[in-house]
């Protein structure tokens, strides 16, 4: 779980994205829609809602419209993606206090004990560099009752691009997210109650590798991360890998790009204590995907 960029790459990458980010992120809203949606299945009225790495505010504004009752507290590293999120809610939701925003870290957030009801967070924690950390928070900031709802992405995300690059060196080229299993484990080693995970693919298609390439720096999606190529990458390289992504061509004369997506629930757990003891224990039967 340590090939991650750093917080400070990260936020440089998404502050320059934000300006032109909705124009490009065609993957995070179908993502957001799917992960909204699962909302359904979840019999709970909450009133107060994280949703954490808000981005523009496109979940942020959905979930205010899903819940008029609640308050949505909308939190991202980046202050340029909150300020996009700001004019996402009117005046009016300003002066009856329907929403709050925060620039904030997942792994290490602003807020007391007990917090909220909800936390929502659509294609952020698969940047999160220490994943139990980050869900020990998430069971922080949970009130009793209180339920998390992510999507993340899985290490077979853009496996093409990453065969590519692999026939041209043997530096790291494309970012490299965690294994269902490990968001699993990460979960229980939190103490969340209940974890529910699945995962599903879904592809892209792009006329050609550029295109592709355009879209990831649009939505600030560098590679920071260890083993990669020190400096810029050469025209020579570049094209080699190019050149390669052609075996994947489908005969629509269409390039494929594979997201793995990994979705997952679960309920704010209490720590089971044995006699003598102030540890707690979760099967990993408890998960069922």
């Amino acid at each position: 779980m340590n090939n991650h960029p750093s917080r400070q790459q990260i936020r440089a990458a998404f502050e320059a994205a934000a300006p032109g980010y909705d124009a490009v992120a065609v993957l995070q809203r179908e993502v957001a829609d799917r992960l909204l949606e699962r909302l359904e299945l979840l019999r709970i009225q909450p009133r107060q809602i994280l949703d954490l790495g808000c981005g523009t505010g496109y979940c942020s504004a959905a979930l205010a419209q899903r819940y008029p009752k609640a308050r949505i507290v909308a939190l991202d590293l980046s202050e340029a993606m909150l300020a996009h999120t700001r004019r996402r809610f009117s005046l009016w939701d300003r002066l009856r206090q329907r929403y709050a925003l925060s620039c904030g870290d997942a792994a290490q957030l602003p807020f007391a004990d007990g917090s909220f009801d909800m936390i929502f967070s659509s294609l952020t924690l698969q940047w999160c560099a220490d994943l139990p950390r980050t869900f020990a928070e998430l069971q922080r900031v949970l009130r009793p009752g209180g339920v998390v709802q992510f999507a993340s992405l899985g290490p077979d995300t853009l496996k093409e691009l990453r065969s590519s690059w692999a026939s041209v060196d043997d530096a790291v080229h494309v970012n490299q997210f965690v294994d269902l299993h490990d968001v699993g484990d990460a979960m229980l080693q939190a103490g969340l109650a209940e974890p529910v995970l699945d995962m599903e693919y879904l592809t892209l298609t792009y006329p050609d590798c550029m295109g592709l390439m355009r879209d990831l720096k649009g939505i600030g999606a560098h590679n920071h991360n260890p083993g990669r190529h020190p400096g810029l990458t050469g025209k020579r390289r570049l094209q080699k890998m190019i050149a390669a992504y052609e075996q994947f061509r489908h005969a629509d004369g269409l390039l494929p790009a594979t997201y793995e997506l990994v979705y997952g629930h679960a309920w704010r757990g209490e720590k089971r204590k044995h006699a003598g003891s102030g540890e707690f224990q979760l099967s990993p039967d408890q998960i069922r995907r």
